[in-house]
């Protein structure tokens, strides 16, 4: 597959971002959709904008979908100025982002290395169309060549409703001419530089606006959030630079079942010093913390949960 995309990568540099064209096939794309109405079914409280990391960490099929061999070569081909072939990768943080139809909330113009807490900011983001997106119902825009310049601070801004509650450029900071709306059908994936400024408006059409964002970093990356261990895909971690979680088992009646879930638990990896989460059968009690995380999370976006660079 990436001999498909290989003459991409000089493009991906020089723009900050290139778009993908069916990289995930269609019976997978479907089985993503019932899991998004899984979640949402499972966790009514939380927005379709906010199926969080501390959702998906808990959640096989989530890993499932980040470790298929199709992305992790790709995040190798488009990484490769951090990422060694055999060097491993790992997965920083990955969410799923759902506008509703008619009120799904702009994001305000960003730089996502502004928000995370690593060191170095050596990271690629994946955006998984797992809807349509388009100019109608709020696709992701980005401003061409616009990783070459340094992370900007943040502002707070709850004046107008938007996703993050803060932004860290302008529109009138903003060259109008290299602005490129990202239209994907389902399958596509866009893939973006952690400086590259980006944004999108509200969804005002009929339809649901719905993508996946994968963050993958190379082992050499720290996290200095402690509270946010990451997850090794492929290749070895290197000690003490992070806290690795295991993947998560596979919970008959718990957990979303999906193509391949009875094997699971036997190529799942594992992490020794973090089995005992994945003992626990106190399922509504676990269900709790993670929406409780999640909703607490919400509330201090707006520039309040950032760690600044």
């Amino acid at each position: 597959m990436t001999d498909t995309y290989s003459h991409l990568v000089d493009q991906y540099h020089t723009d900050g971002f290139v778009i993908l064209r069916n990289v995930i096939d269609a019976r997978l794309i479907e089985e993503c959709r019932q899991h998004i109405e899984f979640l949402q079914s499972k966790f009514p409280s939380i927005p379709g904008e906010h199926l969080h990391h501390p959702i998906m960490r808990n959640d096989p099929f989530w890993v499932r979908l980040v470790s298929d061999p199709r992305l992790l070569n790709l995040a190798v081909l488009f990484g490769s100025s951090f990422i060694e072939p055999d060097g491993g990768i790992a997965l920083f943080s990955s969410h799923y982002f759902c506008k509703p139809a008619k009120t799904g909330m702009s994001v305000l113009w960003h730089q996502d290395g502004s928000y995370w807490p690593l060191k170095p900011m050596n990271v690629l983001t994946m955006w998984l169309a797992i809807d349509e997106s388009n100019t109608e119902n709020g696709c992701l825009r980005v401003v061409r060549g616009s990783h070459q310049e340094e992370l900007a601070k943040l502002t707070d801004d709850v004046s107008v409703q938007n996703v993050l509650g803060s932004y860290t450029h302008r529109d009138e900071d903003i060259d109008q001419e290299k602005i490129v709306d990202i239209v994907l059908k389902p399958g596509d994936i866009s893939i973006h530089h952690p400086n590259i400024i980006h944004g999108s408006n509200a969804n005002t059409s009929d339809h649901r606006r719905c993508g996946l964002t994968i963050r993958y970093i190379a082992p050499t990356t720290k996290c200095v959030d402690e509270k946010q261990p990451v997850m090794m895909m492929m290749g070895s971690p290197i000690e003490s630079i992070n806290h690795y979680r295991s993947w998560p088992k596979y919970r008959i009646g718990y957990d979303f079942p999906f193509d391949g879930c009875e094997q699971w638990n036997d190529r799942r990896r594992i992490e020794p010093d973090d089995e005992l989460y994945f003992e626990r059968t106190d399922y509504t009690q676990m269900d709790q913390e993670i929406e409780n995380e999640v909703i607490g999370f919400i509330a201090q976006l707006g520039g309040k949960t950032v760690q600044q660079q």
